[in-house]
C-alpha cells in the first residue's frame, strides 16, 4: 500500500530518478544544514534516509537570519554512472549550482555554479542524442516563464541560445515554475507548477516535437491541483510534482502538499505524496477517477511488496555513538563547534546568540535590514533539531543544566525565529531555577517587525548542583500544544496546558519550512564555555 504522505513533515518540492530497480528523492532543505536530504526506496511506499546531498561548509553556507532562504527545490538525475543534483542556493545571491556522484550515499563534489542561469528551481533533460538542457524559471524582473538551453556537463556552462518555452496554462499565470522536461512516445512533455506554493498551486503540462519548442498546453491543463476542493479540504496546496517511469512502463508522480491541523493550520509545512499515473490520448492523467491526491493507493505490481509501512515508529535517541543521526539539523551552517556527543550525551554550548535573535522591542527591524543582514554573520545559534512529522506526538529530554543568569536550555517547537513555543530551564524573577513556557510571535507595523513575547506559565524546580537534572516535555496534538517538567519522569507537573499553537502555521507564520522540535541553549558565556546536557531524546507519534 502507497499510505500517503509518503514523507511526512516539511519534506517539500520532491524529486525523483529511478535506477534500475531503486528510487532515488531529494527535496528542499532552505536555512537548515545539513542541506537536501535524499532517501532510497524500492517500493516506493518505504522510504530509508541515505544522507545528505550538501553536507559540508564548502558546499553550503547558510545563516540562520531568513530560514526560507537557503536551498530551493533540487532535481535529481542519473546518466551513464554518475548522479545529477542540481539547485538553487537563494542566499548565495540565488545561484544555481550541480554536484554529482558516483554513489548516490555521496560523497557529492563540490558547487559547480552555471553562470548566467537565472532564476529557480533549475532541471536537467539528458536527450537521446547525447545533448543535455537545462531548464529554469524566469529571473527577478523578467516576464514569468520557464527557459530552457543546452547545457555542457564536462565545462558546466549553459550554450547556445536561451529560450523562453511556455509561461504556463493560464493567462498571466502566476509563479510558472519548477519546470521538468520528459520524452515518450516521441514527444517532449513540459511539466511546471504555477498559481504560487499556496491554495492556487496547481501543476500543468504541455508538449512539443522539439526540445526547444514550440509546445502546446493541454486543454486538460491543471492535471493536479486541489484550489477547486476548497480551503478547508484537508490536503492543500498540492503542486511542485515529479515524474518516473517504472520498468513495466507504468508512471507516478510525487509532488508537495500539506495537511491541515485544526481544520486550518499547516503547521508541518509541505509534505511529499505520490499518485499514480496514466496516459489517455497522449497526456498524463493523475491519479485516475478522482483527480486529486489520495491518503492511500494500492502498491504498484511490479514492485517488491515490503510489509506495512509504519508511521508511527518511536525515535529514542541516546546519543551513544560517534555522529548524530540523518534526521538531525542545525540552523543554517555551524561554523561553530558547538556540539559534542560526550559520555552518551549531546552537549550543547551555551551561546550569546538567542533563538530569537531580532529586537524584543525598541524600533523593531524592516524586511529590507533584516534582508541585508544575510550572510554578514557567522554568528550560530545553538540549536538541533527534527521535524515535526505527526498531528499528535510527544517529545521527552532528559535535561542536565544548572542555569546562571540570563542563560536558557531546553526545547521548543519553533517555524522561524518570530514563531515558536519555547519549553525552558532558567532562573525566575527570585533567581531560583524555573521551568518556563514562552512564545514568540511576530507583530507587523508600518512595514518593521516586532516581537511579542509571552510567558504562558512557570514552575519552580528542585534543581542543585548535585541534582542538575529535569525532564522536559511537549504534547503535541493538532494545533494544541502542552508543556511539562519536573525532575521524575513519573512525577511530570503541568506548566501549562493546551497552548493555542495555530500561529506556527505557515499561513500566519509565512515561509516555505515546517515545524521543528528541538533542543536549544543559550546565554552570555563570554568568558568561560558552559554546555547544557542532553541525556536522550524522545519523540513518539501518536496520530497521523
Amino acid at each position: 500500500m502507497l499510505t500517503n504522505p509518503i514523507l511526512s513533515g516539511f519534506y517539500p518540492d520532491p524529486s525523483i530518478v529511478r535506477v534500475e530497480d531503486d528510487f532515488y528523492m531529494v527535496t528542499s532543505s532552505f536555512s537548515f544544514f545539513p542541506g537536501v536530504p535524499i532517501f532510497h526506496s524500492r517500493d516506493l511506499a518505504h522510504w530509508e534516509q541515505i544522507g545528505h546531498v550538501l553536507d559540508r561548509e564548502s558546499q553550503l553556507s547558510l545563516t540562520y537570519e531568513m530560514i526560507s532562504g537557503g536551498i530551493f527545490a533540487p532535481t535529481i538525475r542519473y546518466h551513464e554512472g554518475t548522479y545529477y543534483m542540481i539547485t538553487t542556493n537563494a542566499s548565495m545571491q540565488g545561484k544555481n549550482f550541480i554536484v554529482t556522484a558516483k554513489d548516490p550515499k555521496g560523497p557529492w563534489s563540490e558547487l559547480h555554479v552555471i553562470e548566467g542561469a537565472v532564476g529557480i528551481d533549475p532541471s536537467l533533460f539528458f536527450d537521446d542524442d547525447g545533448k543535455v538542457y537545462y531548464t529554469g524559471s524566469a529571473g527577478y524582473g523578467e516576464e514569468p516563464g520557464v527557459w530552457c538551453s543546452e547545457i555542457d556537463l564536462k565545462k558546466m556552462e549553459l550554450v547556445g541560445e536561451r529560450k523562453v518555452l511556455w509561461a504556463g496554462a493560464l493567462k498571466n499565470a502566476a509563479s510558472p515554475e519548477g519546470p521538468h522536461i520528459y520524452k515518450k512516445d516521441g514527444w517532449y512533455y513540459l511539466m511546471i507548477s504555477e498559481g504560487g506554493t499556496e491554495h492556487y498551486h496547481a501543476i500543468t503540462i504541455s508538449r512539443s516535437k522539439e526540445v526547444m519548442g514550440e509546445y502546446e498546453g493541454f486543454e486538460g491543463n491543471p492535471i493536479l491541483t486541489h484550489r477547486h476542493l476548497g480551503k478547508n479540504y484537508p490536503i492543500c496546496n498540492v503542486g511542485h510534482g515529479d515524474l518516473v517511469e517504472l520498468k513495466d512502463g507504468s508512471w507516478y508522480m510525487v509532488m508537495l502538499g500539506s495537511r491541515l491541523m485544526g481544520g486550518y493550520h499547516k503547521i508541518m509545512g509541505r509534505e511529499t505524496f505520490i499518485t499514480p499515473v496514466t496516459w489517455e490520448d497522449g497526456w498524463p492523467v493523475v491519479s485516475y477517477g478522482t483527480g486529486k491526491v489520495e491518503l492511500s493507493y494500492p502498491s504498484p505490481e511490479s514492485l517488491p511488496v515490503n510489509g506495512t509501512k509504519e508511521k508511527r515508529a518511536v525515535v529514542l535517541d541516546h546519543f551513544d555513538g560517534d555522529k548524530l543521526g540523518m534526521e538531525w539539523n542545525f540552523l543554517g551552517t555551524p561554523y561553530e563547534d558547538f556540539v559534542k556527543l560526550q559520555d552518551s550525551c549531546l552537549m550543547l554550548k551555551l551561546l550569546k546568540k538567542q533563538i530569537t535573535p531580532w529586537e524584543l522591542d525598541g524600533i523593531g527591524t524592516s524586511f529590507y535590514e533584516k534582508y541585508l543582514l544575510i550572510g554578514k554573520t557567522k554568528e550560530c545559534v545553538s540549536f538541533l533539531g527534527r521535524r515535526q512529522q505527526h498531528k499528535s506526538f510527544e517529545v521527552m529530554v532528559k535535561l542536565v543544566f544548572l542555569p546562571e543568569e540570563s542563560e536558557h536550555a531546553g526545547l521548543v517547537v519553533l517555524q522561524n525565529d518570530a514563531h515558536q513555543l519555547r519549553l525552558e530551564c532558567c532562573l525566575n524573577e527570585k533567581g531560583d531555577p524555573c521551568v518556563k513556557c514562552v512564545s514568540t510571535k511576530l507583530l507587523v507595523k508600518e512595514e518593521r517587525q516586532y516581537y511579542k513575547e509571552e510567558c504562558h506559565g512557570s514552575v519552580e524546580v528542585n534543581m542543585t548542583k548535585d541534582k542538575p537534572a529535569i525532564y522536559l516535555k511537549i504534547k503535541g496534538n493538532e494545533t494544541n500544544y502542552s508543556f511539562y517538567a519536573g525532575t521524575s519522569k513519573e512525577q511530570l507537573v503541568a506548566v501549562c496546558e493546551n497552548v493555542d499553537g495555530g500561529f506556527l502555521g505557515s499561513e500566519t507564520a509565512g515561509g516555505f519550512v515546517g515545524a521543528y522540535i528541538g533542543m536549544f541553549a543559550s546565554g552570555v558565556t563570554e568568558t568561560k564555555e558552559k554546555y547544557a546536557a542532553f541525556d536522550w531524546y524522545s519523540y513518539v507519534p501518536i496520530e497521523g
